[in-house]
Formats: C-alpha cells, sequence, structure tokens
C-alpha cells in the first residue's frame, strides 16, 4: 500500500483537502458514476438519480458510521444563484446540502423543484376561500 493510500484510509480529514475522484457505483440506481463532467472534484452524488450516501458527518470527514441511502428532498438556491441539493438519510434521517454538479439530471432537479407547487399543504379545491 502506498503512502497515498495510507492517508486515504487513516487521515479523517484526507478527503476535505483532497479532490475526491475515484469512480463509484450508485446504491439507488446502479449506474457507474466517474468525476469527469461533474465541473467539481468533489463528486458525493449520483447525477442521473440525484442519490447520494451517507458517508460524512462533516463534509470531507468520512466519519458517519451510518452509510445509508441519502434520498434528494429538495432544491434551495443560495444567494448568489447557485443551487443546492437537500439529501435526507434513509436509515438515520440527517440532513445535507450538497451543491449541485454541471452534469445532474436536469429532469430531476425541476421535478424536486416543482414538488411542493404539485403537493401543496391545502387543498386546492378550497383556495378560493382564501381570497374571500
Amino acid at each position: 500500500m502506498n503512502r497515498e493510500n495510507k492517508r486515504k484510509l487513516f487521515d479523517k480529514n484526507y478527503f476535505k483537502k483532497h479532490p475526491c475522484n475515484e469512480p463509484f457505483t450508485c446504491k439507488n440506481c446502479g449506474r457507474l458514476v466517474v468525476e469527469t463532467g461533474a465541473g467539481t472534484k468533489h463528486r458525493n452524488h449520483c447525477p442521473y438519480c440525484l442519490t447520494s450516501q451517507h458517508l460524512d458527518d462533516e463534509p470531507g470527514d468520512r466519519a458517519a458510521n451510518c452509510g445509508g441511502v441519502m434520498e434528494p428532498v429538495a432544491v434551495w438556491i443560495q444567494k448568489n444563484g447557485e443551487w443546492k441539493l437537500i439529501h435526507r438519510c434513509k436509515i438515520c434521517g440527517v440532513l445535507h446540502s450538497n451543491r449541485i454538479a454541471a452534469d445532474d439530471n436536469p429532469l430531476k432537479l425541476m421535478s424536486l423543484a416543482m414538488k411542493p407547487l404539485a403537493a401543496p399543504p391545502f387543498p386546492l379545491d378550497r383556495i378560493e376561500e382564501f381570497f374571500n
């Protein structure tokens, strides 16, 4: 085992300072994910289904013992206009915010953004009552 591989295994903050450019297989859709085309060197979710895996407690620390699948539940937009994904772990329920990547599925992103409009918290047939 070379020195760099030892650092990856034993330095808990290794991925905070170094890019994670190793390909992985998505735990949700089973597709191979590579870092090329992402626009970032810190790929943390599948560009096809937007699912992630619960590996970190803080970005890059690889300290989470859960390892559960993190499903995309929402998007939010920062003040500078950058979109971010909200992931929720299916096992422990923790929420994480992650930057979207350049090659993320635009239809999946838009469906997440439209989710609150498609299922409002009130019955649409009674909306007229709010304006009377």
